[in-house]
Parts: C-alpha cells; sequence; structure tokens
C-alpha cells in the first residue's frame, strides 16, 4: 500500500530513561499500512530547524481494545537537535508522519528458528516483526546488546510473546558481558536442522558482523541499515550504499561500475540480504 502523509496527534510520550523514549501517534492510516521493518519520516509539524524529517522504524502498530489499529510508535533516543524536540514533545502536539515506507522483513515460519539481533536502538524494527513471528509460532529468539542493564527495553513485550531472551551489555550489568555477537555464534555452531533466519538491526560494524557470520554457518541473514535519510522517498540520494551487482540490477535505482553498485536504501531497502551487501 502507498505511504500517506499526515499531520499525528501525540497520544503518549513514554520516557524510558534520561535519552531514551517512546513516542505514541494517533495515525491509524500508517499503522494499518505498516509492515514489520518498514519506517516512517516524521519530525514537529511547524519546526524549520531542523528543516528535514528523520527515519525512524515502526516500533509499535497501535490497537485499541477491540483490536483496531490507532495509530503507530517509534522508539527514540535523544541524541541531536532532532531527537531532542521528539523527546520533549507532550501529548497534544502534533508531528508531521509520512509512511510507511521501504522494504519490509519477511517473517518465517515453523520449523526455521527466527533470530532478531539487536544493539541499542536497533531494538526499533523488532517489536512489529515479533509479534509476526508469535502468530506464525515461529521459534523465536532476541540477542539483545546494550551498554548497560538500564538500557535494555520492553524486556516484558518480547516475553509475554513467548521470545527467547539472550541479553549482553558491555560493563556486565545483565546478562552475558560483551557484544551480542558472541552468544550469537555460539548459538549458531548449535542451530537446529531446520535452520535460522537471522534478523539484524543496530549500528553498521554489528549489522557486518552479524551477516558474516550467518553466511559462515550457512544461514540466511537480513539486515535492517540505519543510513541517513534526506527525504526517504529515493530523491535526495542520501542514503546510498554499496551492494553487489547482481543485487543492484534487481533494485530500483540501481547503478554503478560493476564492481559495486549502489542503491537508496530508503527504497531498496532498509531490509536488505546481508549477503547481497559490500560492506566498507
Amino acid at each position: 500500500m502507498p505511504p500517506v502523509d499526515i499531520d499525528a496527534t501525540v497520544i503518549a510520550n513514554a520516557r524510558l530513561s534520561r535519552d531514551y523514549s517512546v513516542l505514541s501517534l494517533a495515525a491509524p492510516e500508517v499503522g494499518r499500512r505498516t509492515r514489520p521493518g518498514q519506517f516512517v519520516m516524521v519530525k514537529p509539524a511547524g519546526v524549520t530547524d531542523p528543516l528535514l524529517r528523520r527515519p525512524f522504524s515502526v516500533f509499535e502498530v497501535l490497537r485499541n481494545a477491540a483490536g483496531d489499529v490507532t495509530g503507530v510508535s517509534i522508539l527514540n533516543k535523544r541524541a541531536g537537535r532532532s531527537t531532542k524536540k521528539l523527546y520533549e514533545l507532550e501529548v497534544g502536539d502534533v508531528v508531521s508522519c509520512l509512511g510507511p515506507l521501504g522494504v519490509p522483513f519477511k517473517p518465517v515460519g515453523p520449523p526455521v528458528e527466527a533470530w532478531m539481533v539487536a544493539g541499542g536502538v536497533g531494538l526499533a524494527p523488532f517489536a512489529t516483526l515479533a509479534e509476526s513471528l508469535a502468530a506464525a509460532k515461529a521459534p523465536t529468539t532476541l540477542f539483545y546488546g546494550a551498554r548497560t542493564a538500564e538500557e535494555l527495553f520492553y524486556l516484558d513485550f518480547f516475553e509475554k510473546l513467548g521470545i527467547k531472551l539472550v541479553l549482553t551489555t558491555e560493563d556486565g550489568g545483565r546478562g552475558v558481558k560483551g557484544r551480542v555477537t558472541g552468544p550469537l555464534e555460539a548459538a549458531l555452531k548449535g542451530v537446529g536442522p531446520a535452520g535460522a533466519m537471522v534478523y539484524a538491526c543496530g549500528p553498521e560494524p554489528m549489522l557486518e558482523a552479524v551477516a558474516k557470520l550467518a553466511a559462515r554457518y550457512n544461514q540466511r541473514c537480513e539486515v535492517s541499515v540505519e543510513r541517513v535519510m534526506g527525504c526517504g522517498l529515493g530523491g535526495c540520494y542520501s542514503c546510498v550504499l554499496p551492494v553487489k551487482p547482481t543485487f543492484a540490477k534487481a533494485t530500483v535505482g540501481g547503478h554503478g561500475d560493476g564492481h559495486a553498485n549502489l542503491v537508496r536504501s530508503c527504497i531498496s531497502g532498509p531490509v536488505f540480504d546481508g549477503a547481497e551487501l559490500v560492506w566498507e
């Protein structure tokens, strides 16, 4: 379904910490169209500094008690001017919202296992994916890494869906001390005969490591890249990334010199086959 461009009213802004919040928007038109892994372009209405909207994965598709879609939420980390303004919004404020945009994940079903790998704010696309996987009864594990235990969010949400949690923190405050790729590799060494589909979102060095681990153990992998986007519609070419030539030929707007081809992640992604990217 095509995206919609609306002014969405803030219905909640839950501050999870000093830097993280979940901003909920009354945007049923966006929510009804959203598939796991897609994103929206948002900014507070009327704001001209910064001028452009920013991309955020749809975190949740919101529903009322009757099950009707009422809107969407985004997971925001206060890191610059745009995210600071979003963090400070209150109920009743208005946000310009364009979406949903981009290529979604491809959810698997049993007996294939689903392994979601999130680094920090890379948790964002996995709430909707987790719901889809739970509905399909796919055995699912979330490998979730953060700097500290205080930056591990929404654990109850995933546990209620029956998803196994494997947690890591850089300071050892909870779960395994170290990076999330450590437990992932250990699990890949013992993957069952049906195999696993690995989904990843987070910093690009983490995505590269996850994609290469999945390839080493002959498992499929989809990664959601986090690139700066000016428009979200493919017009500004601010979000290009290199892919293998065979993949570029099959996508919209691929071009290059025959060695590393460039595609726009807003329309050819943000979800890509990890084996098709040329990691820089």
